[in-house]
């Protein structure tokens, strides 16, 4: 396996690991529905939030833009449909983005909330 599938891997464990610390009821990793996929859906309150993990060896790139293209963005809204009426899920729903950069062996977590909303 390619060095940037295992540090995703290692990425969204990180992610997963932080929501549980904040509170977050994780519902699935790596929910696939079509062409999307989903790397997170939790829990908190009564939402339920889809979060996109982008993970980066160093020099993140800063525009949520850049990192989530329209058709990424739509993807996960599909999925996150099929998702709710898979599992007849009835809770606000919210799209989330956590970034995780690794520079000098320390990882750096920055927790985008309603990440959607900026662009």
């Amino acid at each position: 396996m390619a060095d940037h599938n295992e540090f995703g891997k290692i990425g969204e464990q990180l992610a997963v690991d932080f929501l549980i610390k904040k509170g977050f009821k994780i519902k699935h990793r790596n929910y696939r529905y079509l062409k999307a996929e989903i790397d997170v859906i939790a829990q908190v309150s009564n939402q339920l939030v889809v979060v996109e993990v982008k993970a980066r060896a160093s020099g993140f790139i800063g525009d949520l833009k850049d990192m989530i293209p329209k058709k990424k963005r739509d993807l996960l809204v599909l999925a996150a449909n099929n998702y709710v009426i898979e599992k007849n899920i009835d809770l606000e729903i919210r799209f989330d983005v956590i970034t995780i950069v690794k520079e000098n062996g320390t990882y750096t977590i920055d927790h985008i909330e309603d990440a959607f909303y900026f662009f």
